[in-house]
């Protein structure tokens, strides 16, 4: 009776061959020849149903078969002609260690990474992001406070290992906010500084969580939250548990609702008081943009500062941490006037007891509130932005100046003679 083929094992192995294989069956005993498809080779005939050979090159999927002096064997047993995927390399690990609470993505290089089916850290599965066959990217499992073997398997086999070390978290510090208070709004960026700081699960300011934009072991920036306007502490949360508190102020948004004066010259350099609310914390006064100088807090409700030069009628605006006020409510507009100008005087003389109309010719005089002949106040009114009308007071015969007064200033001095009566 012929051979009998009932299997070969492996059933697959490299292209180039020389894989070893052991064919069992029966009807061995004086098997002549072994093919691997029409491929002969080696082999050793170990008993009537079994024999050792090794593989010669080949592709695809052939039939085994053994010819003895009883025939060929006709069984289709099968063998497959894979290529073999190299075993994966690790070479380097990113970072090295992690909290204990895992959750942190570590990434791995080497070679032969393509296709992973699992990766461990010690005996826990990591969760894989990303693959390549140079690198893979998980997230560590969590782990006791100890150094574990990390390894990749894939179709090839396991990888070599690397050292990972699992390091139990400290409590987060905080040392300092910047800036340590902010608009009831929320929205500001809000600088956390301290120790322990990394991997962040929550900053909150109270019960309020913010926003975490960036995160290092010694600094968080966050997006502060909305808040009442009064005293709150913020923390920080991370795996190795909660900070110490550090106080934080939600600040009401400053208003603006008069000025103690409203009118000044361009050139600025004057004082001027502003009346509001929230005023406290003001960091800066500008007029229509434009900052003024020596900024002094009266109290929550009043500041003075120097004007600076401008032109035109500006809205005044008060900036704290709470914001910037708007001109939604009160007079908070100043107008910068140019300084007034004389250029004539209808009559230029007049008697000694006085009582004359004198028409006062010029610019910049609509503000005008005050006309003097040689110092003495005269009664006066103004017509226009280029005339005013003053009545002349008693003087003494001789030569006097007249000048007109507007909050811009004084003007020029214009000759005014006084005749004997």
């Amino acid at each position: 009776m012929a051979p009998v083929v009932t299997g070969v094992s492996p059933n697959q192995g490299a292209p180039e061959g020389n894989t070893a294989v052991t064919i069992t069956g029966s009807g061995f005993t004086g098997a002549t020849l072994v093919r691997f498809g029409p491929t002969p080779t080696n082999f050793v005939l170990v008993s009537d149903t079994q024999i050792t050979a090794r593989t010669p090159a080949g592709t695809g999927t052939v039939t085994v078969t053994v010819t003895a002096p009883t025939g060929t064997s006709t069984q289709n047993v099968l063998f497959t002609y894979t290529p073999v995927t190299a075993a994966p390399v690790l070479t380097t690990l990113s970072p090295t260690s992690g909290p204990t609470a895992g959750g942190n993505v570590v990434t791995l290089n080497g070679m032969n990474l393509a296709g992973v089916s699992s990766v461990h850290f010690g005996a826990n599965s990591a969760t894989v992001l990303s693959n390549t066959a140079s690198q893979v990217v998980v997230i560590a499992p969590a782990g006791l406070p100890s150094s574990v073997m990390v390894t990749v398997t894939t179709v090839g086999g396991t990888s070599n290992s690397l050292v990972y070390t699992y390091v139990a978290a400290s409590v987060p510090v905080i040392s300092g906010l910047s800036p340590g208070s902010g608009p009831v709004s929320g929205g500001n960026l809000v600088t956390v500084s301290g120790s322990n700081l990394s991997g962040a699960i929550s900053v909150k300011f109270g019960n309020n969580p913010a926003t975490v934009l960036s995160n290092t072991a010694t600094q968080i920036v966050v997006s502060a939250p909305a808040g009442p306007p009064s005293a709150t502490t913020v923390t920080v949360t991370t795996a190795g548990g909660t900070s110490n508190p550090l106080p934080y102020i939600y600040v009401a948004a400053p208003t603006v609702n008069d000025l103690s004066v409203h009118l000044g010259p361009a050139t600025g350099g004057n004082t001027v008081a502003v009346f509001g609310s929230n005023l406290t914390l003001a960091s800066a006064v500008s007029f229509g943009g434009t900052p003024a100088t020596a900024l002094h807090v009266v109290s929550d409700n009043q500041l003075t500062v120097t004007a600076p030069a401008g032109s035109g009628t500006v809205a005044v605006t008060v900036t704290t941490p709470g914001g910037t006020s708007t001109a939604a409510t009160g007079n908070p507009y100043y107008t910068y006037l140019g300084a007034p100008v004389l250029t004539s005087l209808i009559p230029s003389h007049g008697p000694d007891f006085g009582g004359d109309a004198i028409v006062l010719g010029g610019s910049n005089l609509t503000y005008t509130d005050a006309v003097t002949f040689g110092g003495v106040p005269a009664s006066f009114a103004a017509i226009s932005d280029t005339q005013v009308v003053a009545t002349s007071p008693g003087g003494a015969p001789g030569t006097v100046n007249v000048v007109a007064h507007t909050p811009a200033g004084n003007s020029n001095a214009l000759p005014y003679v006084y005749d004997p009566s």
